[in-house]
C-alpha cells in the first residue's frame, strides 16, 4: 500500500497518474496547505522541504516502510518498483530522464511562477514578472510542440514517465494561457494522454483534491495566506 500525502497541485496529480498507470494500491492523506499542514512537525519529518507530495511505501526496498519526497523522485521510485513506464535499454532510459527533468527543472517551476503572478500576487509592480514567466511558459510549450511534431510521446514512440510528469501541468496551463492555439502536435498529445485509462481512473480524485484546496484557500485568513506565500511576517529570507 502506498500512502500519498496530497493536495490538488499538478505535482500530486502526476504521482496519482503514475499510481493509476501502475495499479498500485494507495490511500490518500490530504494535506491542508492553505492552513499550513505542510509545516507541521509530523509532515516536516517526512519532507524537510515542507512540500507536497510525499509517499510512504509500506513495502519499501528493504521490505520496510519507506518515505520518498519530491514528485520527480517519487515517479522514478515507482517506475523502478514496478518496472513500468521506463525503458530498459540505456539510451532510451536517458532520453526519458532528459524529458523528465525538462519538466522538473523548467516547465513545472515556470508554470508555478506564472500561475502565482497571474492569480496571487499584488498587481502593483507585478507586470514585468508576469510577462517574464508567461513568455517562458509559452516558449516551453513551443519546445514540447516541436518535440511532438516528430514523436508520438515526449521520449519517443512509447508512453513513459516523461509524459506522466508533464501532462497535468501542461493540461492546466494550456487552457490558462490559450496555449492550444497554434500548437497542434501538443494538442494531439494532450488528447491522447487524456484518454488513457490510468488517467481516467485518477481524474475524479484530482478534481476532489482541487475542490478541497479551493475551498480552503477561499476561507484562509490573511495570516495563513502570508505564511503559504512566504510574505509579510513570514518573509524570513528577504
Amino acid at each position: 500500500m502506498i500512502e500519498l500525502y496530497a493536495c490538488g497541485s499538478p505535482n500530486v496529480a502526476k504521482v496519482l497518474f503514475m499510481l493509476g498507470e501502475t495499479n498500485l494500491p494507495y490511500r490518500i492523506t490530504p494535506v491542508d496547505i492553505a492552513r499550513g499542514g505542510q509545516y507541521q512537525d509530523s509532515f516536516v519529518a517526512l519532507n524537510p522541504n515542507a512540500k507536497v507530495p510525499v509517499i510512504i511505501d509500506d513495502d519499501g526496498p528493504t521490505d520496510e516502510p519507506y518515505t520518498v519526497f519530491e514528485s520527480g523522485a517519487i515517479l522514478l521510485y515507482l517506475a523502478e518498483k514496478t518496472g513500468m513506464l521506463m525503458p530498459t535499454d540505456a539510451e532510451s532510459k536517458h532520453v526519458v530522464h532528459q524529458w523528465l527533468f525538462v519538466q522538473a527543472s523548467s516547465l513545472g517551476p515556470m508554470c508555478g511562477q506564472e500561475r502565482h503572478f497571474a492569480q496571487s500576487a499584488p498587481e502593483e509592480g507585478n507586470r514585468y514578472a508576469l510577462r517574464r514567466y508567461r513568455a517562458e511558459v509559452r516558449r516551453l510549450l513551443d519546445v514540447l510542440d516541436n518535440r511532438l511534431a516528430e514523436n508520438e510521446y515526449l521520449a519517443g514512440d512509447a508512453f513513459t514517465l516523461a509524459d506522466v510528469a508533464a501532462f497535468p501541468g501542461v493540461q492546466l496551463h494550456t487552457d490558462l494561457l490559450g496555449g492550444r492555439w497554434g500548437r497542434p502536435n501538443m494538442v494531439r498529445w494532450l488528447d491522447r494522454v487524456d484518454r488513457r485509462a490510468g488517467y481516467r481512473k485518477i481524474k475524479p480524485v484530482v478534481m476532489d483534491l482541487q475542490a478541497r484546496d479551493a475551498a480552503a484557500f477561499a476561507e484562509a485568513d490573511p495570516d495563513q495566506l502570508d505564511r503559504f506565500f512566504g510574505r509579510g511576517a513570514y518573509a524570513k529570507y528577504v
